[in-house]
Formats: C-alpha cells, sequence, structure tokens
C-alpha cells in the first residue's frame, strides 16, 4: 500500500487527514511553558482563541527525526511504501528531520521538500492524493510533485500588523503607522520563502491586490487542486475576498474549497488573513477582469 505522509503545516486537519487516509505528523505549538500538538491537542480555533486572548507569542517546533523514524519503522513493518511532503525546508528544519529518519529506509520512503507551507503544501498533498488514487507507486508519486511543485502559487493579504510586531518581524513605529494607514501586506511564497509583495491601503485595495497577482501569474489551472483559506475566528473578510473576485471562479468552479490557517502561518499573520494557493497556468490571462489601474498605498 502506498502512504502519503504529511506534516500539520500543510492545515490540513486531523479529521480531514483520516478522511483522505493520510498519515498525520504534528508540528507542536508553544505558548509560554505550555505544550501542544498542533491539529492533535489544540485546534486551529482554540489556537486563535489564545492567540488573541494571551500576551504571549508562541513558537513553533519541528517534528524530531526520532517521530519520523518510528513512522516510518512501522511502515516498513507493514510492508508498505510512502512519500513524505513537508513544509519548505528554508522555514522549518522539519524537512531534514525526515531526511534524516529516511536515511534507514530509502528502499520505502521518499521524501519530498514542498518548498511551500500552508495551503501551498496542501495543495500539493491534495495532488499525491489524487495520484495516489490512480495508482501510482510513492516514487512515482513523489517524481510528480518534484515538477508540480514549481508551479504552485500561493498569495495571502494579512489583516494587521500587530503579529508581526510581537514577533519582531517590524517595528513598533511602523506597526503603528501601518494600522493607523490601514496597511495590508501583500504576500506570497516565492522559492520555499515569505516574500512580501506589497502593501495595499485597506481591504479592498489588499483583494484587488491579490487579483492582480493572479492575473499576472496566467490565472488558476482549475484542473488541479486549489483552496482558500483564512485564519482567526471570522470567514467575513475571505467572504468579502469572494465576493470582490467573482469573476475568477464564476464559470469555472461551483465549489470553492476553504481551509483554516493553523499556527505554523497564523502566529505572524494573527486573525483576519486571507489566503489562495492553486496551480497557475501556462497560457490562460483574465483579461476580463476589471482592475483599478492603480492601488492606494
Amino acid at each position: 500500500m502506498v502512504r502519503i505522509v504529511i506534516d500539520s503545516a500543510s492545515d490540513i486537519e486531523l479529521e480531514k487527514a483520516k478522511e483522505l487516509n493520510l498519515d498525520f505528523m504534528p508540528l507542536k505549538t508553544i505558548f509560554g511553558e505550555d505544550e501542544y500538538l498542533d491539529g492533535v491537542t489544540i485546534t486551529h480555533e482554540q489556537f486563535f482563541e489564545k492567540l488573541i486572548e494571551c500576551g504571549t507569542m508562541p513558537t513553533t517546533s519541528q517534528i524530531s527525526p526520532y517521530d519520523f523514524e518510528k513512522k516510518f519503522e512501522e511502515i516498513k513493518a507493514a510492508g508498505d511504501t510512502a512519500v513524505v511532503i513537508t513544509l519548505s525546508s528554508l522555514l522549518s528544519g522539519t524537512y531534514q528531520s525526515a531526511t534524516i529518519a529516511a536515511s534507514d529506509y530509502e528502499d520505502c520512503v521518499t521524501v519530498v521538500d514542498s518548498l511551500n507551507v500552508c495551503i501551498g503544501e496542501q495543495n500539493l498533498v491534495m495532488l499525491a492524493v489524487r495520484l495516489r488514487d490512480q495508482g501510482l507507486s510513492a516514487t512515482e508519486i513523489a517524481a510528480e510533485l518534484e515538477e508540480a511543485k514549481h508551479h504552485i502559487k500561493v498569495l495571502a493579504v494579512f489583516d494587521t500588523l500587530e503579529y508581526l510586531k510581537r514577533g519582531g518581524r517590524i517595528s513598533k513605529t511602523a506597526a503603528w503607522a501601518g494600522n493607523v494607514l490601514s496597511i495590508k501586506p501583500v504576500i506570497s511564497i516565492e522559492k520555499g520563502e515569505v516574500a512580501i509583495l506589497g502593501k495595499a491601503r485597506g481591504s479592498k485595495n489588499g483583494n484587488n491586490m491579490l487579483i492582480q497577482q493572479i492575473n499576472q501569474s496566467n490565472g488558476i489551472d482549475f484542473s488541479m487542486p486549489y483552496s482558500l483559506a483564512y485564519s482567526g475566528l471570522s470567514d467575513v473578510l475571505l467572504q468579502k475576498y469572494v465576493k470582490d473576485s467573482s469573476a475568477i471562479w464564476e464559470g469555472h468552479t461551483d465549489t470553492l474549497p476553504v481551509s483554516t490557517i493553523g499556527a505554523t502561518i497564523g502566529t505572524h499573520a494573527g486573525p483576519g488573513a486571507i489566503a489562495v494557493s492553486y496551480f497557475e497556468c501556462k497560457s490562460v490571462s483574465y483579461t476580463h477582469l476589471t482592475l483599478p489601474t492603480k492601488l492606494e498605498v
């Protein structure tokens, strides 16, 4: 049997992983002296409740080689093979932990660095599920993922600068000025790392910047996995984005898969972030979209 091993940074929650027959490996989320297994002993909703209420900035801890080794021994003992999909090696040591553990299981385990996180990593996992269900072997799936991962786009807009300030990513002065001016940072994942694409003034302009970025990347390949996500306890801002970007989705899909953002990105994004991830088309452009010629910044 071919098994797919994932980490919780994909923001696929435990129950969903069980439904998809995935082996779920949680990172650790730490609030002060309290340690939780992401997605196991703390849900996404509980994480944001604590983040909002607690003055302590949480941290996350990678999965250890020992934890991976236990999983790989279980896979080998069952006579199975596995492809392991981890969050970007440039954002965490989890990939390195997996490769260290896999060195003794090369006959049955193949590790893939997603070069991604959150729903970008999740979309790669969903592609792996599709390939597994089509009957491909673990090594064949891994080879397909290694090529496909370079075509994933992840775009997000943060609603607040508060948590970037708490994490030391920006100064208190910059956070204060940004909040006064309603600045919304727009980010992407580029070659495995977080990149700032721009700063929009207000959520409307933040949504427009996301739409522009999709247009510039030649649009969404709707034959491949795609997803939307939001952070926090409310999806109000996500629903606003869906309405603003309706021209992208209408006529292409009847459903919009929606996930919640967990601790790995949520620690820095805070509540109110929205994200979209997809495999880009090679030649299609959404030229019919009407967008402002200039964003207010």
